[in-house]
């Protein structure tokens, strides 16, 4: 009997074992560490190798389509209702229309947009949402290299080969509950993917990346003092800051210190300038939520309004 729980006693370590490196976030060695700050500041990223090549297989873009000569007929003499790309020539144009039928619709092809019995028709609503999508890219490409650089994005940056970005977001009502003194949780601990998994809000995004006026809701909660001073500041807005700042990290595959120092996160003098990139883009993801995600929600079928 007592050999018999021994042995049971050491096949549940082992799947418990095996439980925390497959589902807890847990990973073998070899693990290296750079630092990227002074030293003595704790100013250190962590990456595992093997896992750190995978991302970058994942995250390569795929190869851009032959380029074309310059000049030639241009596209709104060859085609018809051509309203986005009107300064490109046919070859460029054609040479597009493959890139974002590659990076969007792989499967689907020209039809996803349009109605291919008569390709400058207005009535499939993703053509509609195409343009828009055209629009915002240049945009971001042209007022928005603060952030982007001179890399740029295109379409697949967000759909990699899916009609719809994995990563979209709608607003979270949370699930259900009481009525009354009961319901107020204020978003806490319903732990959710967006936030980490943490007892954080889980709702990051809304109020914080949905506001078109790019500087509105500045993410400013760190105090000075041990209680908060402003009442348009309250913990609840740190809390939800919080949540958006751990949804940021995994996202990207870091941890805090990639853009603080996480001994005065409030202070730029000690942040790495990845804090400028990303302040900006957090202002970017602003001005195109409010000025070209959103006003597609009369284009959209109800079953994408989430």
């Amino acid at each position: 009997m007592k050999l018999a729980l021994q042995i049971l006693g050491v096949v549940v370590a082992v799947l418990l074992t095996g439980a925390m490196f497959g589902t807890a976030g847990w990973t073998r060695p070899p693990v290296r560490s750079e630092q990227t700050g002074f030293r003595g500041t704790g100013m250190v990223q962590v990456q595992n190798p093997r896992t750190l090549a995978v991302k970058l297989e994942e995250n390569a873009a795929p190869a851009p389509q032959d380029p074309v000569p310059p000049g030639g007929e241009p596209a709104t003499q060859t085609y018809q209702n051509v309203k986005v790309l009107t300064d490109l020539s046919t070859d460029q144009f054609n040479r597009v229309m493959a890139s974002i039928t590659e990076w969007v619709a792989p499967e689907q092809g020209c039809a996803y947009c349009h109605n291919v019995e008569n390709m400058a028709d207005d009535t499939v609503y993703a053509k509609t949402v195409a343009r828009s999508m055209l629009r915002m890219v240049r945009h971001i490409n042209a007022d928005w290299q603060n952030h982007v650089g001179q890399t740029g994005v295109t379409c697949y940056t967000c759909h990699r080969g899916n009609p719809v970005p994995k990563a979209v977001w709608h607003d979270n009502p949370g699930p259900p509950h009481a009525l009354g003194f009961a319901a107020r949780d204020n978003g806490q601990n319903h732990p959710a993917p967006e936030a980490g998994l943490s007892s954080l809000n889980y709702d990051p995004f809304q109020g914080l990346l949905d506001d078109k006026d790019v500087d509105q809701n500045a993410i400013r909660v760190a105090s000075r003092t041990a209680l908060p001073t402003s009442p348009s500041k309250p913990i609840q807005t740190a809390e939800k800051t919080y949540a958006l700042m751990i949804h940021m990290a995994e996202g990207l595959g870091v941890n805090c210190t990639y853009c603080h120092n996480s001994r005065a996160f409030s202070s730029w003098e000690e942040s790495t300038p990845k804090r400028v990139t990303a302040w900006h883009g957090i202002r970017m993801v602003r001005d195109i939520n409010g000025n070209f995600i959103a006003p597609l929600t009369p284009v959209l079928p109800e079953a994408r309004l989430g």
